[in-house]
């Protein structure tokens, strides 16, 4: 049985301009008021504000917080919202879910493929590009390589997986990339867990790292992920010059050192890098 807001949930954007024609809509009796608002809760979220409480929903919403509270825990049952330590709300990987029918289409995806297509071809190993989704990164491309040890290192993970932010190349890259506030936000939220034997679990460590990522330009993880893979990425940048995407390729670590990783593979993964920035812009 829905859920009858004591307020109605205030419109912004694109809702907006549809508002007499919802209002329309809801008194014929085609129109969920419920569904609105459970839609305007998940809006709410951005690039920029990633995890909010009950107290910033509602306000947003000129909702009440009960009302709210009600809204957001039905989302956590559906599994498009989760809360973290502090009871605050982030969205689920179920909501990225709607958005991988979609990925076809994207621009970046589209512009990078040719280039990531060579540099496999040059390399043999797997390459990937990614872009970050809350606390994790998100894999929208993938073209898998044939060198020795490579399917091993590739975790089976394919288009659209995710995987954790702090211990992956691709990651690192990503956040050292972020706008200071923001990323200092996104860390203060992290919960780092052991995944490889190597994996950051300080967050002055963690802070630490990204400096240097930001000095050198690139990311290395040596068996922080899972056991036996070394990563190298990249940055891409956008049109304006902020960073959109992370390039990365995961090699078996009983194969290469940091040191021969970054010797045989750091100009071609730039190179590579610099020639999708300037297909978009950058």
């Amino acid at each position: 049985m829905p859920v009858k807001s004591d307020r109605a949930p205030r419109s912004t954007g694109a809702a907006q301009s549809s508002s007499t024609k919802a209002a329309g809509e809801e008194r014929s009796g085609r129109f969920s008021s419920s569904l609105q608002a459970g839609l305007a809760i998940l809006n709410c979220f951005t690039a920029e504000r990633t995890v909010l409480g009950i107290a910033m929903l509602a306000d947003e919403l000129n909702m009440s917080r009960s009302t709210t509270h009600r809204y957001a825990s039905t989302l956590v049952a559906l599994g498009y919202l989760e809360q973290d330590q502090s009871r605050r709300y982030r969205l689920a990987p179920r909501v990225a879910d709607f958005g991988m029918s979609v990925l076809g289409s994207m621009s970046l995806r589209e512009r990078a493929r040719g280039s990531l297509r060579e540099l496999r071809e040059q390399t043999g190993r797997t390459v990937s590009l990614a872009v970050l989704d809350g606390d994790d990164v998100r894999y929208i491309e993938r073209l898998r390589g044939w060198r020795r040890g490579q399917h091993a290192v590739d975790l089976n993970l394919g288009l659209g997986a995710r995987a954790p932010v702090y211990c992956t190349a691709m990651g690192k890259v990503l956040l050292a990339g972020l706008p200071d506030p923001q990323r200092g936000r996104l860390i203060q939220d992290l919960r780092l867990t052991r995944r490889g034997p190597n994996s950051i679990t300080s967050k002055r460590a963690l802070r630490a790292e990204l400096e240097r990522v930001q000095a050198e330009g690139f990311a290395i993880t040596d068996e922080e992920l899972a056991p036996g893979v070394r990563t190298i990425a990249v940055p891409v940048l956008g049109a304006d010059g902020e960073v959109a995407a992370a390039l990365g390729v995961p090699v078996p670590a009983e194969l290469l050192t940091r040191a021969q990783l970054e010797k045989e593979l750091g100009s071609a993964l730039k190179a590579t890098a610099e020639h999708i920035s300037a297909a978009l812009g950058g």
